[in-house]
């Protein structure tokens, strides 16, 4: 029986991104596939970030930016006249390279974003806190501690309560930047086991510095140097055999 063939979620199209007239994406055109994780690598400024914040249109609050070529969400473009922004924010959420909990108790953080979306019924917040909670790989840990700041948990508790705020909305894509980067190595194989849990709910983009990284979780690897996708394609075959050198002397750490 042949497998089902993959769907793309959300593809970029000869997309070029500007800040004012530095050109620091060019010709872009990769394809994320539901339910698969991709990971986008490459040295400091290839452009990585900036390409994941054009996802959710995080890059349009910079002021003098500017974008050509298309981004397609299931077919349809997000910069369409008819797309809400926060709905479309809602829809692809992000986690950041550093835990940036609100000021506020563990279960607020959570219900903030809810609340906003007009949900008062208590008992609902309650299990949509629990089941992002648990979601996020984090409800045994601070069960007992809903009232308690977000600021009292570590820095990995701290990275995964703001990845149960994402997930609280019910996003159909989840980006990460370089999640990973600012917690301890115990943490970050917590991370990347839920990594590998979430997939089979959403589909997963994440930035990352880190190459070992990016072959323990992603199935799809994309290679960026200086503004521009070198190589993209199935993860272990951009590893074991890449077609480009390039993207060798990267991976065998000749440059980076």
């Amino acid at each position: 029986m042949s497998a089902e063939p993959l769907k793309t979620k959300i593809e970029t199209k000869d997309l070029d991104f500007y800040y004012g007239d530095k050109k620091a994406l060019n010709k872009v055109n990769i394809a994320c596939h539901e339910n698969r994780v991709t990971a986008i690598i490459g040295p400091s400024g290839c452009g990585k970030s900036t390409f994941i914040r054009t996802l959710n249109r995080m890059n349009d609050v910079i002021p003098g930016t500017r974008m050509e070529g298309a981004i397609l969400m299931e077919g349809k473009n997000i910069h369409d006249p008819d797309i809400d922004v926060v709905e479309l924010r809602r829809r692809v959420g992000m986690v950041f390279q550093k835990p940036n909990p609100f000021p506020k108790t563990i279960y607020d953080n959570i219900a903030y974003g809810l609340r906003i979306n007009g949900m008062r019924d208590k008992r609902k917040l309650e299990q949509v806190v629990e089941r992002s909670l648990r979601g996020a790989a984090l409800w045994e840990e601070v069960r007992d501690r809903l009232d308690e700041n977000a600021f009292s948990l570590s820095g990995g508790q701290q990275q995964r309560l703001c990845i149960a705020r994402a997930l609280a909305v019910e996003p159909e894509v989840i980006l990460f930047d370089e999640p990973c980067s600012a917690i301890d190595p115990i943490a970050t194989a917590k991370i990347e086991d839920l990594i590998e849990h979430l997939k089979k709910s959403y589909t997963v983009i994440i930035v990352t510095h880190n190459m070992q990284q990016a072959a323990r979780v992603s199935d799809y690897t994309a290679f960026m140097m200086l503004g521009e996708l070198v190589e993209f394609g199935v993860t272990d075959k951009i590893f074991t055999n890449p077609a480009k050198k390039l993207t060798e002397d990267y991976i065998t750490g000749r440059f980076g």
